[in-house]
């Protein structure tokens, strides 16, 4: 008998132990586990402490072993290059098991590191893969990431091999890759014995041409070809799977952990529960491997659960029109979307009246998700109107691994409420307190904490910095994990996220929430997406400045929008904002996850030193805002 949200959620609280076992017992164990939790070390907490298992195998082998393994696992479409390919279960394990001998023809063995700087290909599925499958531990890099910040992974990471490809194609450009790599070698201190490089044709640089030095370039193809096939190697759950950098405050980057078998504990349950995929079926996520979307709802979640996982190499508009997306729903059937409110406001921006879905057969669609930034509550209407399915915000972290906070589909579909990522996930304990500490009453916005323990899947530690990784996150608020967001729980017990606590501003003693300006500013006919920063002001404090984003068509003065802005500011949060400065920008400066960089901005404002974070889409964004950066006062 299927439970609900509310039951499902109570389990989880009061018998966290049993509950997490029982979720446990869907996958393949080498060793089960008889325990879900040691606190041994608290506040640094370990899931399933004494089993063992593989995550490749509960990907691929299982399923292969189940009888499915002509079932389709990967479909991947490239839009820049006009190809689609689908692998098998059973094709996808070859490659993997194959690519796995590769890595220990070199040398590679259990806890040793591998660094991935690939674009959305499929060798990034197979690398990945290939690595859980030996006990290695892999870190993924952004392909086309700048050497410096490529060199500052290499040495906190120390891998021993870097997988690459001679280069990653953009819409209008094609990126070397291997000159980066390079680069980033010459930078750092840690000495890389081996490169492995997927070639791609159409790029001036070869491995060839980095032949000589004390690393051996190898060709994937050619080392492929020689290497044996290997098996899944058991791994103590607690064994790291990888790596993945967030950036850090004080600008070296934090690498959160993740181990083996919560995480996998956490993909099964998420999939069948959340976001309602089952064995079969088939998700869709317009993310990049190089972000936590990427790594959970791309890689491991779908192939865990049995589901077949389109890899897209493409963009959301100009690959070519705003109607991308529709067109890969239509062409694989796809019962499950996920992408980013930019992506969705990128493409209401291009094509309002979403013409061009028109064109597409969406019936397959059961629900969108949607993650990364705020979803305003104008594009989930939107949304919600062109699609006719069920638009569902759900919010978590790099360090989180999997959602916080969503509605959960599998379950049973709650209420929705436009600008909230509805209600916490079991296992999430979610609290709202002040900066002491205590609770806030219903309705009042604070800062957002999760009690501890974490529920499995979330980082484990900060790699090689456990001191770190307390005074990072479980200091703040002792038995509580900060996650540097501010909201509030409403008297339903569902939760706004309103922003970074250091997007709340102070106007004249007054404490405002800017996510709350924005969600006003982008209720406006005209705006397609906007920012809002507080600039430092000698009177007030912080004054509220908002950098708007016009909709394809749109017809409107800046100081016409200004004044309709600043009623509408009035008259939903009040005088009290003092907001009465716009400026129409053609883009704001967005990390390639979607997330608007308020605080680069609010930096340049103010006149403060700023740098342009590593992970940012495009940087002459940020050169064509400087001079829009300092308004009038």
């Amino acid at each position: 008998m299927s439970s609900t949200y509310a039951e499902t959620y109570a389990a989880s609280s009061l018998d966290p132990e049993r509950f997490w076992l029982d979720a446990a017992a869907s996958l393949a164990w080498d060793k089960e586990p008889t325990r879900a939790i040691d606190d041994s070390r608290a506040p640094i907490y370990a899931w399933y402490p004494d089993g063992m298992l593989n995550v490749s195998f509960n990907a691929l082998d299982r399923h292969v072993l189940a009888g499915r393994g002509e079932t389709t696992a990967l479909v991947y479409d490239s839009a820049v290059l006009g190809i689609q390919r689908r692998f098998s279960y059973s094709e996808l394990l070859d490659r993997v098991a194959t690519f796995a001998g590769v890595l220990r023809s070199q040398g590679v063995g259990q806890g040793d590191r591998v660094l991935i700087y690939l674009p959305m290909i499929p060798q990034a599925h197979i690398a990945m893969l290939a690595c859980a499958r030996i006990g290695a531990v892999h870190s993924v890099v952004f392909g086309g990431f700048a050497p410096k910040e490529l060199a500052a992974r290499i040495d906190d990471a120390t891998p021993k091999v870097i997988v690459t490809a001679t280069g990653g194609i953009e819409p209008t450009r094609r990126v070397e890759y291997l000159p980066a790599i390079a680069d980033a070698m010459e930078q750092s201190a840690h000495h890389v014995p081996t490169v492995i490089v997927a070639h791609r044709d159409g790029f001036a640089h070869e491995r060839s041409q980095y032949a000589g030095g004390d690393t051996d370039w190898h060709d994937w193809d050619e080392l492929a070809s020689a290497a044996q096939p290997v098996d899944a190697v058991p791994v103590a759950s607690t064994h790291p799977l990888y790596i993945l950098y967030t950036s850090g405050t004080t600008g070296s980057p934090k690498g959160v952990v993740r181990d083996s078998g919560g995480y996998a504990v956490a993909m099964d349950w998420s999939m069948r529960n959340i976001y309602g995929v089952r064995q079969g079926d088939t998700m869709l996520t317009a993310s990049d491997v190089g972000w936590v979307v990427g790594h959970s709802y791309i890689v491991y979640g779908p192939l865990i659960a049995g589901a077949a996982t389109v890899l897209y190499e493409g963009k959301p508009v100009g690959t070519p029109d705003a109607g991308a997306f529709w067109r890969l729903i239509d062409d694989h059937k796809v019962d499950v979307f996920f992408t980013a409110p930019t992506a969705l406001r990128a493409i209401r921006k291009a094509d309002p009246d979403a013409k061009l879905l028109g064109g597409h057969d969406t019936g397959s669609l059961k629900a969108l998700f949607v993650a990364g930034e705020r979803l305003d509550p104008d594009t989930y209407g939107w949304a919600c109107e062109k699609l006719g399915v069920p638009v569902v915000d759900n919010w978590w972290q790099t360090e989180t691994g999997w959602p916080i906070a969503s509605n959960p589909v599998g379950l049973e579909l709650l209420e929705r409420k436009a600008g909230s990522p509805t209600v916490p996930v079991p296992g999430y304990r979610v609290e709202i307190v002040d900066g002491f500490g205590s609770g806030v009453p219903a309705g009042e916005e604070g800062n957002i904490v999760i009690k501890l323990p974490l529920p499995p899947g979330t980082l484990a530690t900060l790699w090689g910095n456990d001191e770190r990784f307390i005074d990072t996150y479980l200091s703040q608020f002792p038995g509580y994990y900060t996650t540097g967001d501010s909201g509030y729980l409403d008297a339903d017990g569902y939760l706004f996220v309103m922003g970074r606590t250091d997007d709340v501003i102070n106007v004249a003693g007054h404490r405002l929430s800017t996510g709350a300006m924005e969600q006003v500013l982008g209720a406006h006919q005209a705006v397609a997406e906007c920012a809002v920063i507080g600039v430092a002001d000698e009177l007030k404090g912080q004054r509220p400045c908002g950098y708007v984003v016009l909709k394809s068509g749109a017809e409107i003065t800046e100081e016409a929008l200004c004044r309709e802005l600043a009623s509408m500011v009035r008259e939903h949060i009040g005088p009290v904002a003092d907001f009465r400065e716009v400026r129409i920008v053609e883009a704001l400066p967005k990390t390639r996850s979607g997330k608007i960089l308020r605080k680069t901005m609010r930096q340049i404002a103010d006149g403060k030193a700023y740098s342009v974070p590593s992970t940012i889409e495009d940087p002459s964004v940020i050169d064509a805002l400087i001079p829009l950066l300092r308004p009038t006062a």
